[in-house]
């Protein structure tokens, strides 16, 4: 922890003419890779998104604010398959599912992620089977407008 003044050199220290092994621990490399580790985890988190990928449509709807992030993410392919998240469901069992994880709230926001190239009847019909069972705060998800 230490300087040593010794007033000469330290092979001259005690008449042996040899080095002393030091018995410090250089942390600076220890420092240097954590830093390094930590910038790497830092770029890589956000691209860690869970999800189902899907083209969503353009929109000028202004975006969702921080209040919204207890949602629930409902994916519809466009080849009609359903994901709550990034577990694939079945269409009959899309409301037992949702009342599961929402404890039958009501105003738990769901929001709809649906390919584009998904037919509209495809979304409307899923949307109608969520409102019929109750859910008040159902939104449709898109891409802002370029």
């Amino acid at each position: 922890m230490g300087a040593q003044l010794n007033g000469g050199s330290s092979r001259n220290s005690g008449g042996r003419g040899g080095h002393r092994p030091m018995s410090e621990i250089n942390v600076t490399p220890f420092v240097d890779v954590m830093l390094v580790l930590l910038v790497v985890f830092m770029v890589a988190a956000p691209l860690l998104s869970a999800g189902v990928e899907i083209n969503l449509p353009d929109s000028e709807a202004s975006a969702l604010t921080d209040e919204d992030n207890k949602a629930i993410q409902l994916f519809i392919k466009k080849d009609g398959q359903i994901f709550i998240g990034e577990t694939k469901i079945k269409e009959g069992a899309l409301l037992t599912i949702l009342g599961a994880q929402t404890n039958n709230d009501p105003d738990r926001r769901i929001y709809i992620n649906a390919d584009e190239a998904l037919d509209y009847g495809q979304v409307m019909k899923v949307l109608g089977s969520i409102n019929g069972a109750g859910f008040r705060k159902v939104a449709l998800i898109s891409d802002p407008a370029q």
